[in-house]
């Protein structure tokens, strides 16, 4: 298989879908001539023009309602935000409308959108740049929402968000979009609400999502090689819905369980995996439920300080041999 950057397959992943189905627009911030913010949406608005590549204006608030409205009346709209940090002028929009709609409509009326851009800190943009809203996207009923680790992970699942017909936000990661993985060049689609293994172990389950995975895939490396440690590495890949059977599954296998995440603690999404675990697999624990957040506060703009506000792989080392 090819390697091929997060950044590429994303784009391979819009550009499939732009040809399967003509209701499939892509709308946001500079993604038609400039090419994205981000050069996720490079070349796509040269190859398929202006009716289907749209440029919208500095308004989150207003391009993401029209977006809404236009999905209510068949249309599949792709919407990239610059930042997720930007949601929040769209709260109304995003929370409020687009999750109530079917419920409202007695499920006449579905909200097929995809709302997609980077949710992540490390990056040295500052506090009102680098928020990892997953946590506050799943507590809203009616919503998915999807957090890939790989540029595999971010094709396939990006293609079944797009053919979802509900609201699905994916958080995207620009610290992951230059990383390159083995993607396959022929068509796959990954479901919403699978998680994946991503390392087979037995003594603890180290479980996360987005780029905590890459964090615990390397501490995994570290603990097998200095300490003779076997971690199984669990991604959601999706938060909602989220595979509650993949995590107890390891957990029961291994008896120990650490959540690693880059969201904040205070009601993280670590939270809801605590106790979720220690409700269902109490009598399989060995140890405590243990949990690895951001620091709790805002995002650092030193970029020194930034790096160790952030989960990293020695800080799961350390906290792997509190209980193993």
């Amino acid at each position: 298989m090819p390697l091929i950057t997060y950044r590429e397959a994303i784009r391979q992943a819009l550009d499939e879908e732009l040809a399967r189905d003509e209701n499939v627009v892509l709308m946001g911030e500079e993604v038609a001539q400039y090419n994205g913010a981000y050069k996720v949406t490079e070349g796509l608005w040269k190859k398929w023009g202006d009716k289907r590549v749209v440029d919208t204006p500095i308004s989150e608030a207003g391009f993401i309602g029209m977006g809404i409205g236009a999905s209510m009346l068949g249309v599949r709209p792709v919407m990239e935000l610059m930042f997720w940090s930007f949601a929040y002028v769209a709260w109304d929009q995003m929370i409020n409308n687009a999750a109530s709609v079917r419920y409202m409509s007695g499920g006449k009326i579905h909200c097929p959108i995809v709302i997609r851009g980077p949710a992540n800190g490390g990056t040295n943009v500052g506090a009102t740049h680098s928020h990892t809203p997953e946590n506050f996207i799943a507590n809203t009923p009616g919503l998915k929402v999807v957090c890939p680790a790989t540029a595999y992970d971010a094709k396939g699942l990006m293609k079944a968000a797009i053919r979802d017909n509900d609201p699905v936000y994916v958080m995207e990661n620009t610290v992951l979009y230059g990383e390159t993985w083995e993607v396959p060049e022929e068509e796959y689609v990954i479901p919403l609400g699978v998680a994946d293994i991503k390392r087979e172990g037995a003594d603890i389950s180290l479980i996360a999502h987005g780029r905590a995975v890459i964090t615990c895939l390397k501490a995994a490396e570290i603990l097998a090689a200095e300490h003779g440690i076997d971690c199984e590495v669990v991604d959601l890949r999706c938060i909602r819905p989220l595979d509650e059977e993949t995590i107890l599954n390891s957990v029961r296998k291994t008896s120990k369980a650490i959540y690693v995440e880059e969201n904040k603690p205070f009601c993280g999404v670590g939270a809801q995996i605590a106790s979720m675990i220690q409700e269902k697999c109490f009598d399989d624990l060995d140890a405590p439920v243990l949990r690895i957040s951001a620091i709790d506060a805002p995002a650092i703009y030193s970029m020194p300080m930034e790096k160790i506000q952030l989960p990293y792989p020695e800080q799961v080392v350390a906290k792997v041999l509190e209980i193993c």
